[in-house]
């Protein structure tokens, strides 16, 4: 997993809970990186696992409510790292339609190894939309953290359901309807 998002998924930590809070749930998770991450680098996937269960822990909050936090969270972070990606879309169903043809491809270009879940459409109105995510991590929170943002950042809003296609989360239909 990129170190971005480890970054990025302490920074909100911090933000959010305060840093005895992050100190604590870094030294409560016995990390190979010691909890050291760099923006560039590549860490392995069972570090977030146990900063986010340790998290959980901490605040008594479920993690999904806190992947969907941090989904909330990221998106304003990778909006001011690459707004010409954003700034390219013109409301946020199209945004999010255009996550397999263009944002991935674009994520991809820098970062080559980055594992990114697939998002397969359904069906597409100019008010709705309905996809279906596939992820072998399950961070479908993450992700409809994500959608919500682009939603606020268009200065509209949205109904966003789900489907658990799979328990685990690892496959999930959304379907998203536009307000205004």
């Amino acid at each position: 997993m990129k170190g971005f998002i480890f970054t990025e998924f302490l920074e909100m930590v911090e933000d959010q809970f305060g840093l005895e809070i992050t100190d604590s749930i870094i030294e409560n998770s016995e990390l190979p990186s010691e909890g050291i991450y760099t923006s560039v680098g590549t860490y392995d996937f069972n570090e977030m696992v146990s900063l986010l269960t340790n998290l959980s822990s901490e605040v008594k909050m479920s993690p999904n409510d806190l992947l969907y936090a941090f989904g909330l969270y990221l998106f304003d972070s990778l909006g001011k790292a690459h707004p010409e990606i954003i700034k390219s879309y013109a409301s946020p169903i199209a945004l999010l339609n255009s996550i397999e043809d263009h944002i991935h491809v674009h994520v991809k270009k820098l970062y080559p190894d980055a594992e990114l879940p697939s998002f397969t459409i359904i069906e597409k109105t100019d008010t709705s939309l309905s996809m279906i995510y596939s992820s072998s991590r399950g961070l479908y929170s993450l992700a409809h953290g994500l959608m919500e943002k682009a939603f606020t950042h268009f200065k509209s809003s949205a109904e966003i359901s789900y489907e658990l296609l799979k328990e685990d989360g690892t496959q999930v239909k959304f379907h998203i309807v536009q307000h205004g």
